[in-house]
């Protein structure tokens, strides 16, 4: 098949809809009516030979055939688009693009309405996606523009990956007023002592300060594993449980139960954040912009 019988923006629409998973939402997202994209697909069906999506519910499921030009199509949707972008500067207050930015669930409450507020200073016709991070797809969703940016700890990523630390936060331990533990001092003796609250989304696995109480030699007794700090700071009012967390966190999280807050008795054990990019979007100005975001958010936060 030659190039010139393709009409890109016949690949444009195949994207969105994989993308909204259906024709009305991809509709609304491209601001074209249904019979028009509706057409658009009837067009690159024929053209490729495939159904491309079937029908299942309320949603539109790709084929395999669909599946596996996914990935090719919306790298190659996302460099082209790059290009473009990279002939002219980046003016936030004229710009309609959408962001999507990757957060651990715990990050979301942090950062978000920041980064929203400072986007939506800048340019009102930006918006914002917080987007799940999923991290072994974050190569292959910064690449071909899924994500735009992601916010995580320290990964081992390819060079294909910028990444720039942008937070090193000390850890507190958050108590519940009156503890007994708390009334002369919290040291780590009296921190091991106590059982505790782990805040982690996985379902097993040490925190950074078992990390850290592991090469000092000692652990403690985790109690209860949760995946909010919410919870965690809720749970620790109403009970004995220590919860360790960033001190920032602490301070969003905590605000409605009144738990005091103490450092944690090891100094050294601090939480890092970075912020990631690919490699393709260095020479955008939009991405560029965006990547100062975050960074502006934290600093304010």
């Amino acid at each position: 098949m030659h190039i010139s019988r393709i009409d890109l923006n016949l690949f444009v629409v195949f994207d969105t809809v994989l993308a909204e998973g259906g024709i009305t939402a991809a509709s609304r997202r491209l601001n074209l009516s249904q019979p028009a994209v509706s057409h658009a697909l009837a067009r690159l069906r024929e053209l490729l030979g495939d159904p491309l999506f079937e029908r299942q519910g309320r949603g539109m499921v790709p084929t395999p055939y669909a599946r596996g030009i996914a990935g090719d199509v919306r790298q190659a949707l996302a460099r082209l688009e790059g290009t473009f972008r990279e002939a002219g500067p980046f003016v936030p207050a004229r710009s309609e693009r959408r962001f999507a930015v990757a957060f651990r669930d715990v990050l979301e409450l942090l950062l978000v309405p920041v980064l929203m507020g400072r986007l939506a200073a800048a340019g009102p016709g930006i918006e914002l996606v917080a987007a799940r991070m999923d991290r072994a797809r974050l190569e292959t969703d910064l690449q071909t523009g899924a994500v735009d940016l992601a916010i995580d700890v320290l990964l081992p990523v390819p060079p294909t990956v910028r990444r720039e630390r942008i937070l090193s936060e000390p850890m507190v331990v958050v108590a519940r007023e009156g503890h007994p533990a708390l009334r002369q001092g919290l040291d780590l003796a009296a921190y091991l002592g106590q059982e505790h609250i782990q805040v982690s989304s996985r379902r097993r696995g040490p925190g950074l300060e078992d990390m850290e109480l592991a090469r000092l030699g000692v652990s403690r007794r985790i109690r209860l594993r949760c995946r909010q700090y919410g919870t965690a700071c809720r749970t620790a009012s109403a009970t004995d449980l220590l919860a360790t967390m960033p001190a920032r966190y602490a301070e969003v999280v905590n605000r409605p139960y009144g738990n005091r807050v103490v450092p944690l008795p090891l100094p050294e054990t601090r939480l890092e954040l970075f912020l990631y990019w690919h490699a393709n979007t260095d020479r955008d100005p939009a991405s560029a912009w965006l990547r100062e975001q975050p960074k502006a958010a934290i600093a304010s936060a």
